[in-house]
């Protein structure tokens, strides 16, 4: 290469890469007593155990369309999580984490007209582990989330009634920056 060709393509190599559609969270459980405030909390010890871990894959490559990713080990073996978007933080009380994200705002709190309280309007998943606590659950919305207003993905135990029937906050995953 010669070296005027060369001093011509150093600025195109000094460009920062363009920003990537997608954001990747990937982080341990922890208690939310750590010394450090964790990006992943473990509510249930039992259900999500310390050390246990978390990736989640948010893409809005598709303008107006959310996928969202999520892959978890060293979970409970053969148990179901609901697994909601949240407004709210991570924080020591499990209800920090605040109501469902809603793409439109049910104006009545807490949210449970189907109108809204629905998987159209709220991103849902259900993770089912493996017998080894393994597990990954894809779904996707016709949305992205305004910003700033999601802020954390919330594992919930899971009752006998079924997978959209949340029960308890076992686990919560800090997404904003």
């Amino acid at each position: 290469m010669t070296a005027p060709l060369a001093a011509a393509l150093l600025p195109l190599a000094l460009l920062a890469p363009a920003a990537s559609p997608a954001s990747v969270v990937e982080a341990d459980f922890d208690p939310a007593t750590a010394f450090v405030p964790p990006a992943a909390i473990s509510y249930a010890n039992d259900l999500v155990p310390y050390g246990s871990h978390v990736r989640i894959v948010t893409d809005h490559a598709m303008p107006g369309r959310t996928v969202l990713t999520l892959t978890a080990s060293g979970l409970a073996p053969d148990h179901e999580f609901p697994v909601h978007l949240h407004t709210g933080g991570c924080g020591a009380d499990p209800a920090s984490s605040g109501p469902h994200y809603q793409d439109e705002v049910d104006p009545v709190q807490p949210s449970v007209d189907p109108v809204y309280a629905n998987e159209r309007n709220e991103l849902r998943l259900t993770l089912r582990t493996d017998r080894w606590g393994a597990g990954s659950a894809t779904t996707a919305v016709a949305w992205q989330p305004r910003p700033g207003e999601a802020r954390s993905l919330v594992l919930h135990a899971g009752t006998p009634a079924g997978p959209h029937a949340a029960g308890d906050r076992v686990a919560c995953v800090k997404l904003d920056g």
